[in-house]
């Protein structure tokens, strides 16, 4: 018996009827023989952490545009976040572990820089139907090792798109905008558990606002620590949830979801819509949008960028030249996006 077979014997014997076992995946777009060390699962895991997009998430924007200070999060970190507390979660609730931190772990690789302002300026320059959910999904399928894709399960392919909920229900209502396992349910409570908790230690710590103006209705369910707003969430959904009519459900008290849905709005509408905020969203918007029009006329540099950032190649045969050229400003980081427009738009001084 291999290693990764006694680790799939080990999931059987504890994990949860309602856990998704890793012997029992779907299976990968092109078929591999199975690692004799790692389930599929844990391979997945790997591949992303080993991948290009993820290494570049540490120099993109979560809320505060490149920010200077150490302590502000990236999209790193709220990636680190939400696997922590998606594995927290699954591990309670005897759930598979391993995909729910693979899910988590490749939710995010396909945000453009500077945070939801690329997107939207995604949005506006190449289709509005442009969701970083579905980049992120293009970027493990097509965009990773010259055009061949990590070839991940299909559960974490599932988990990957399905994540995202913007401003709508954390869990939607039609059965087929929902990820197809527990797991990936997980992971959309455990990325609005962590964003609302990591963005308002971030907007606290900028000065955007004061903990003061946080609604006593919040504070006093969910806490006004980092530590007891986690310790709270996560507790809540663990206790809440559980198997009605034969399924199981997630699900959170009304006290808490209530709380959460009024700290959400509260960010809403003081940092993510607040002036300061706001304004960079503008800037980031304008480089945006400049960068993708030069690189429509500039195929030739188009070609050497990509190649600087191992993209394309392969899985660019049949694809128009704007949606490659949407896959390249939707790679980029913050800092280099700023540098490009520098180098590209700044008069050079003579020496």
């Amino acid at each position: 018996m291999s290693v990764r077979e006694k680790f799939e014997k080990r999931e059987k014997s504890f994990m949860s009827p309602f856990g998704c076992l890793s012997a029992e995946s779907e299976g990968r777009m092109r078929p591999e023989p199975p690692c004799p060390i790692r389930t599929a699962f844990q391979v997945d895991k790997d591949r992303i952490v080993y991948s290009n997009a993820f290494r570049r998430l540490k120099y993109k924007t979560q809320v505060f545009l490149s920010p200077l200070g150490d302590e502000y999060r990236t999209r790193l970190t709220h990636t680190l976040e939400v696997a922590q507390i998606a594995r927290t979660i699954a591990r309670a609730m005897h759930l598979n572990e391993d995909l729910a931190e693979a899910i988590a772990l490749g939710h995010d690789l396909g945000h453009t820089p500077f945070g939801h302002s690329g997107e939207t300026a995604l949005k506006e320059i190449f289709s509005y139907s442009f969701a970083h959910n579905e980049q992120s999904l293009r970027v493990v399928d097509v965009l990773e090792k010259k055009g061949k894709g990590l070839n991940l399960t299909y559960e974490v392919r599932d988990g990957i798109l399905k994540h995202s909920k913007g401003y709508g229900k954390i869990i939607p209502d039609a059965p087929d905008e929902q990820p197809c396992t527990i797991e990936g349910r997980i992971v959309r409570f455990a990325d609005i558990m962590a964003y609302l908790n990591h963005d308002l230690d971030d907007a606290v710590r900028s000065g955007v606002i004061h903990t003061d103006q946080v609604p006593d209705s919040c504070s006093d369910v969910i806490g006004r620590t980092h530590s007891e707003r986690a310790t709270t969430m996560m507790k809540d959904i663990i206790f809440s949830s559980g198997v009605r009519d034969d399924e199981f459900h997630l699900s959170m008290s009304d006290e808490v979801h209530s709380a959460m849905t009024a700290l959400r709005r509260f960010l809403y509408e003081n940092v993510y819509r607040s002036p300061r905020v706001h304004k960079d969203f503008v800037k980031a918007k304008k480089i945006l949008s400049e960068l993708y029009a030069y690189f429509l006329n500039n195929k030739d540099m188009l070609e050497k960028k990509l190649e600087e950032m191992e993209m394309g190649e392969d899985g660019y045969e049949d694809q128009s030249h704007e949606r490659i050229v949407c896959d390249f400003i939707a790679s980029l980081t913050d800092r280099h996006a700023l540098g490009l427009y520098k180098t590209l738009f700044f008069p050079s001084p003579l020496v």
